[in-house]
């Protein structure tokens, strides 16, 4: 099996490479619960993918990701990110996020961002 910095490390190259859904279907749980900041969480593989399809759909450029760090502990992983986007309704994006991911039998079961408004 391989190991949680192998698995995240995987999940940002996906990610980089435009395949995120993709690092979706195969790395999160089906009873993933994802959570943005204090927002209520969403809980379900199946809603989950509706609202990353979603906002994969609503990007209307694309200038740039990047892991700035990632972090491993005890089924846990961190990964900072910088992103830069256009999205349709919230405009331009250009911040820093931390997701927070739990895991569970090799899979995601909690996914939480952090981020400023």
């Amino acid at each position: 099996m391989s190991s949680l910095l192998e698995k995240i490390t995987s999940i940002n190259d996906m990610i980089l490479q435009g395949r995120a859904l993709e690092a979706f279907e195969t790395y999160y749980h089906e009873d993933v619960i994802m959570q943005e900041n204090d927002n209520p969480e969403f809980v379900g593989k199946d809603l989950n993918r509706k609202r990353e399809e979603e906002f994969f759909a609503s990007i209307t450029e694309f200038r740039g990701a990047k892991p700035l760090k990632v972090s491993v502990g005890e089924n846990t992983t961190m990964v900072e990110w910088h992103f830069d986007y256009t999205h349709k309704d919230w405009g331009i994006k250009n911040f820093t996020q931390v997701a927070v991911q739990d895991w569970e039998n090799g899979q995601i079961i909690k996914e939480k961002f952090y981020y400023g408004s």
